[in-house]
């Protein structure tokens, strides 16, 4: 009855869409954003500090910081999509099973990965394409930010289930702490205290930490569930039914770790072979990545902040409201590609500037591989919005399948094969190709759902 009861008073079932959007985007971007200024505040300060090769060195160790994202959206994403489909039913104890067990795993996960990473650092690092010279930048800064994976990992995936409860200011907090701490940190230890690389990572590190602490304190006074000792029983079936729901969101951080690892070693190879050499390239290609980050984090925020409404009104058997928030969703994040898109098209050099000095060949490299590699940003807000959608519903494989789209199906086969025959313009002219086949797809699949839930919505 109380369960019922709840249900019905939950604002996510009769608030004003629009609102609600609002409420949940907006701290959702926020911590996608702090996931994105850790490394970008990292970037300015080093490559001011130490220079380009600092740069590219933030740019070899990048892939862990997105397996660490990939980790934490898997469980929390999966997390935080089976407890809003339960407590939209009114199941609120299996809520609770559902964020108990998930905590669980993000421990044995986030030390799982700091136990790989140590013991195999250096042949990692060279696997993500570290040259000679950018190797022991590399290797000095993860060896210690590695310390911070569990603590990034169980913070980010806290955040989801926070999020979730109906404290979206709470999670909001907690993320925006450690990135304050971060970017007071960083400049003191770098510029203060000179430690270079050293003080760039005992900044991150620091604000991890803080900002785990902060929410882990929500764990013990959730809105809707108690965690009770029985809920900390590892489940196979929720388990499983978690990886399933955070499988999309997850895949697509994989994707994108995987896509930056090959495209590190394909920049490096015909970056060699052309008049820029390997490090211009792998330098201009890592801060062009991160840059376009701050705009996929606020997508990603967006997507992120309508599984909550999305999930909760599914679950109600409210398909209109389903309906209406993704539409407000994907126009929110197709109007910030637009202006992310006249940014780049306009601004490259003085975004590439704000990252340190460089010579001239580096600053027109870095123009030509924001003018073309980014030429359609202006529909990249379309597939992980969709992605997010399919997996909200309970549809995870539709999820999956989105998710994977640009990043492996398309991006991925393009970057080995057009520098083959173009040199290293081909990286550059892959991006749009990929982008535009993404979108094409996600549109496909994404009208073919929405008449299933109009036939729904009329009873049919």
């Amino acid at each position: 009855m109380t369960d019922t009861l709840n249900n019905k008073n939950n604002p996510l079932g009769f608030e004003k869409e629009s609102k609600l959007l609002i409420n949940f985007a907006i701290p959702c971007i926020i911590s996608m954003l702090v996931n994105a200024l850790y490394n970008i505040v990292d970037q300015i300060f080093i490559g001011r500090g130490i220079g380009m090769l600092g740069n590219a060195a933030t740019n070899v160790a990048f892939p862990l910081s997105t397996t660490c994202t990939a980790i934490s959206l898997l469980l929390g994403i999966g997390a935080a999509s089976n407890f809003s489909l339960e407590l939209g039913a009114g199941n609120n104890k299996k809520s609770a099973e559902y964020a108990a067990n998930s905590l669980i795993l993000v421990a044995i996960f986030g030390i799982g990965l700091f136990a790989i990473t140590t013991v195999f650092l250096t042949p990692m690092l060279k696997f993500f394409g570290a040259t000679a010279d950018v190797l022991p930048y590399a290797a000095q800064y993860t060896r210690i930010t590695a310390f911070g994976f569990p603590f990034l990992i169980a913070n980010t995936a806290m955040s989801k289930l926070i999020l979730a409860d109906g404290s979206p200011k709470y999670s909001m907090h907690s993320m925006l702490a450690g990135a304050v701490i971060n970017t007071v940190l960083d400049p003191l230890f770098i510029f203060v205290f000179n430690m270079g690389m050293t003080g760039a990572a005992l900044a991150t590190i620091t604000g991890q930490i803080i900002s785990f602490c902060i929410s882990l304190r929500y764990m013990f006074h959730f809105k809707h569930i108690s965690l009770a000792k029985d809920c900390f029983r590892l489940k196979k079936t929720l388990f499983e039914r978690i990886l399933s729901l955070g499988a999309s969101s997850c895949f697509n951080q994989i994707a994108m770790t995987v896509v930056q690892i090959v495209l590190n070693n394909t920049l490096s190879y015909y970056g060699a072979l052309s008049r820029y050499g390997a490090e211009i390239p792998l330098a201009c290609a890592g801060i062009i990545t991160k840059v376009n980050m701050i705009f996929m984090a606020i997508v990603i925020g967006i997507s992120q902040g309508t599984q909550p409404i999305i999930g909760f009104n599914y679950g109600a058997q409210k398909y209109g409201r389903v309906k209406k928030t993704y539409g407000l969703a994907v126009s929110a994040a197709s109007i910030i590609a637009v202006l992310v898109f006249i940014c780049f098209q306009v601004f490259p050099r003085q975004i590439i500037a704000v990252f340190g000095s460089g010579s001239e060949m580096y600053f027109a490299f870095a123009e030509r591989y924001f003018r073309i590699y980014m030429f359609l940003t202006i529909v990249n807000g379309i597939q992980p919005v969709t992605a997010n959608f399919f997996t909200s519903i309970g549809k995870p494989k539709l999820g999956i399948f989105m998710s994977l789209t640009r990043q492996i199906i398309f991006l991925l086969p393009l970057i080995i094969i057009f520098p083959i025959f173009m040199g290293i313009d081909g990286v550059m002219y892959a991006g749009p190709i990929a982008d535009a086949a993404a979108a094409a797809v996600c549109i496909y699949f994404l009208i073919k759902e929405m008449r299933i839930l109009t036939q729904k919505e009329n009873g049919r």
